[in-house]
């Protein structure tokens, strides 16, 4: 596995990861959300962060985007989950990109799991999504300022 650019001609590609990947862990949402998001990601969302793929000999396998300090999205082909690409990532943002932030919704525990996993702790929690749904998020930092919440 190895840390990879993405470019636009990558995007379709990372729709398809990000639609399997939310299928296999958003139990929240509903086909109708997924179905408004899913131009958005393409449109909109991947243009709005710095991407990085994560591929293997099959090709990418998951991708993140970044802004700032901020994880922003982090989505694994299902099929991947639990074998490094997801931590792969992460580190990335860490070391090299010095990312120490991210918001997780509170209704994918795995997703919470795993960030706390690889050294995140909850530090505040918002009752509604960026999009003002009722999908809380819980905002989680690395490092010292963390605490031990």
């Amino acid at each position: 596995m190895k840390i990879v650019p993405v470019t636009e001609a990558d995007h379709p590609r990372l729709v398809e990861i990000w639609e399997a990947s939310v299928r296999a862990t958003h139990d929240f949402l509903t086909e109708a959300d997924i179905q408004v998001l899913k131009p958005l990601i393409l449109h909109e969302y991947l243009r709005a962060v710095d991407l990085v793929g994560c591929e293997d000999e099959s090709g990418l396998i998951g991708f993140m985007g970044t802004r700032g300090r901020r994880v922003e999205m982090l989505f694994i082909a299902p099929e991947r989950f639990g074998r490094g690409a997801g931590r792969a990532l992460v580190e990335h943002a860490v070391a090299a990109l010095g990312c120490d932030e991210v918001d997780v919704n509170e209704q994918n525990p795995k997703a919470v799991g795993f960030y706390r996993r690889v050294g995140f702790r909850v530090v505040a929690r918002s009752p509604r999504d960026g999009q003002g749904k009722p999908f809380p998020l819980l905002h989680m930092k690395t490092g010292d300022e963390a605490g031990k919440s």
